[in-house]
């Protein structure tokens, strides 16, 4: 199963939260805590020996910005050419965010060099 998703031995998580948002510490926290659940349950129902392998290994994660949501749609397209899992998350407009607003993607768990291809030129948050 592994192979389906690539062999490079190392994965990772990057959540890329949009910047132009502006939204509260808390809010990023909460936005890239839904993320990674999306794509930890993902993996593990679909990639379970991968799953296993990345929990294994710390379940390394990296938080990243982008300035739109175009360029996060942009980005979440380029992981899905790449087949690596895409975690969408839209608010569900409670607080600071409208109803519906895409704010954080992930891309992974996936291959280090295969997430790198679509988030490597991102800048940490």
């Amino acid at each position: 199963e592994a192979s389906e998703m690539g062999d490079s031995g190392e994965c990772k998580l990057v959540l890329v939260v949009r910047n132009d948002l502006k939204m509260g510490k808390g809010k990023v926290a909460a936005q890239c805590s839904h993320a990674a659940v999306m794509a930890n349950e993902y993996l593990m129902l679909n990639f379970p020996e991968l799953y296993k392998e990345y929990k294994y290994n710390g379940q390394p994660k990296v938080v990243v910005k982008c300035d739109s949501e175009e360029e996060l749609l942009r980005l979440a397209a380029q992981a899905r050419l790449l087949r690596l899992p895409v975690s969408m998350v839209r608010d569900a407009g409670r607080t600071q965010i409208a109803p519906g607003s895409k704010t954080v993607v992930g891309i992974g768990p996936g291959p280090l060099d295969l997430v790198n291809k679509v988030t490597g030129h991102l800048k940490l948050y």
